[in-house]
């Protein structure tokens, strides 16, 4: 006779259900009160159950998060044990990976030790660029201090877009950015101290374009921004830039075909005269020179841009010089290769990847500005939601308006790691060997009668090929790569096939690039 108590709701329902003479009279006393007492347990029963839920949010605990937490750690460094024992470069085939993933996402929630076993399942789709057999591009090594520090950011869950919303945050970027730029030896302009200043972007394709508008908007007095691009501003860099400068030209509204590739030398590197040339021609056609981008250590090559001769040109011209090392700057660490920034004095904003070269996880790129007031004009923009007290003050800095998003991470905890971890002198020493491991491989090369450098060998790069010609280099290559066992990439230099062979990882030792040689000799003799 009795509705279930969870099907009323409330002690009102149950007053009605009597009054509506649903019970005999005589066995209303007992009935009632045997009812009372189930809606009782009934509402007993619903508080607990809200209690449980609050109890039970579907978070992860503290001391899971511990637990699992030894885990995952446990997983890295096992893996970094066994990395050789994987193909350097993924064999799946397109598609592969999702085939084997559930195709709707769990109705409840999994096991932690479900998800982290399923992990093994993602290797095969992994191309292991931390394996010490890696020698493909540039690297994007990483390292455990630096895990760590990612780690820490993750857990603080900061979001530094304002000096005020984590001091901590802008002032510890602003410190290791200056410590940096001393390490590197960099011009004193570039020092916060001064009128510039550093701050960490996530690529050297976001300081490339945050260098374009900051030189955009000095060229128009503001203008580009208030009314847009009138079709009459130019840019230079060489034929051998990275692709991110073309991106940034199309981004920033110049448009492509007011992109001046200058020709190179010999050595790949930009020719100066040429670059003066352009500049006199186009200011006869009545365009606007504002932006020049010098390389230090192309991508195809590794060719460092004559920085003394460009900057003279550009000073000359009242022309913004941006000068992007994404790969050679770490070398810099190292006062006996500082020649490879010979007059970065003259340039306006500069940059380089400790993701590349200097064992911090990506994204880390460190762009520099000798006037980050100019970079401020082209960027900043201030809606009441962001007005505070420190800010207004104009004593501290907001890295917002510094970079192309609002939003930004911890970055720099990662790279203070790094820093403290190594010491100048341990990332120096890393340095060292690097060079002398690919210079060793290039002499290697030299001495070959089957192959020959195709560029001179600068720092760790050596572009090479096998003489047989561009059917047999790229035979080769793919040879090499589908063994599995190291991963080299290619380019075209002057029109020809090249193999480029990186030494930058952070694991690679001598015997990984004296077990690459072989394996490279072994498999020229079945692609000649």
């Amino acid at each position: 006779m009795f509705c279930h108590p969870e099907e009323r709701s409330d002690e009102g329902s149950s007053r009605r259900l009597l009054a509506g003479g649903q019970i005999p009279r005589f066995a209303r006393d007992d009935s009632r009160a045997l009812f009372l007492s189930a809606v009782s347990f009934g509402h007993r029963n619903r508080e607990e159950e809200r209690a449980m839920s609050q109890k039970q949010s579907y978070h992860m605990t503290p001391e899971e998060f511990r637990r699992h937490g030894h885990a995952v750690v446990d997983w890295i460094a096992d893996y970094h044990r066994r990395i050789e024992s994987f193909p350097v470069l993924s064999r799946v085939a397109p598609g592969e990976i999702r085939a084997i993933l559930p195709a709707s996402p769990p109705e409840h929630g999994e096991p932690f030790e479900t998800m982290l076993s399923d992990v093994e399942n993602l290797l095969p789709g992994i191309t292991h660029w931390q394996s010490p057999n890696f020698f493909a591009y540039f690297p994007s090594n990483a390292s455990f201090p630096s895990m760590l520090g990612e780690l820490l950011s993750a857990g603080l869950g900061v979001q530094g877009m304002l000096w005020a919303t984590s001091p901590a945050c802008t002032e510890l970027e602003t410190h290791v950015l200056d410590w940096l730029g001393k390490m590197l030896g960099l011009p004193e302009k570039f020092q916060s101290a001064s009128s510039g200043g550093g701050v960490i972007q996530d690529t050297a394709s976001s300081s490339a374009l945050c260098a374009l508008l900051a030189a955009r908007e000095r060229s128009t007095g503001g203008k580009s921004n208030e009314q847009g691009c009138d079709g009459r501003l130019t840019a230079y860099t060489s034929t051998q830039a990275h692709s991110s400068i073309e991106k940034a030209i199309r981004v920033a509204g110049l448009g492509v075909a007011n992109l001046r590739s200058i020709e190179v030398n010999a050595d790949f590197a930009m020719r100066p005269e040429a670059l003066a040339r352009n500049i006199s021609e186009d200011r006869r056609a009545g365009k606007t020179p504002c932006f020049v981008t010098a390389t230090v250590g192309t991508t195809s090559s590794g060719a460092i841009d004559p920085l003394r001769e460009i900057g003279r040109i550009c000073r000359e011209e009242g022309i913004w010089l941006h000068v992007d090392a994404a790969m050679m700057g770490t070398a810099a660490l190292c006062p006996e290769l500082r020649w490879i920034q010979e007059g970065l004095e003259a340039a306006d904003s500069y940059c380089f990847n400790p993701h590349k070269w200097m064992f911090t996880n990506f994204d880390c790129d460190c762009f520099y500005v000798s006037d980050r007031a100019a970079l401020i004009r082209a960027l900043s923009v201030l809606p009441e939601y962001l007005r505070n007290r420190a800010t207004e003050s104009g004593a501290v800095i907001d890295y917002r308006d510094w970079q192309i998003p609002l939003g930004r991470r911890f970055r720099a905890l990662k790279l203070w790691f790094v820093v403290r971890h190594y010491g100048i002198e341990g990332l120096r020493h890393h340095v060292r060997r690097h060079v002398e491991l690919a210079q060793r491989f290039a002499r290697w090369i030299e001495e070959s009668q089957r192959f020959e450098l195709a560029a001179p060998a600068s720092l760790n790069l050596v572009c090479f090929r096998h003489t047989s010609g561009d059917s047999a280099n790229e035979r080769l290559l793919e040879k090499l790569n589908s063994g599995g066992r190291i991963y080299l990439t290619h380019t075209k230099l002057d029109g020809r096939y090249t193999l480029r062979f990186c030494v930058g990882q952070a694991q690679t030792e001598e015997q990984h690039v004296e077990e690459a040689w072989k394996r490279i000799r072994e498999a020229a003799e079945t692609v000649s």
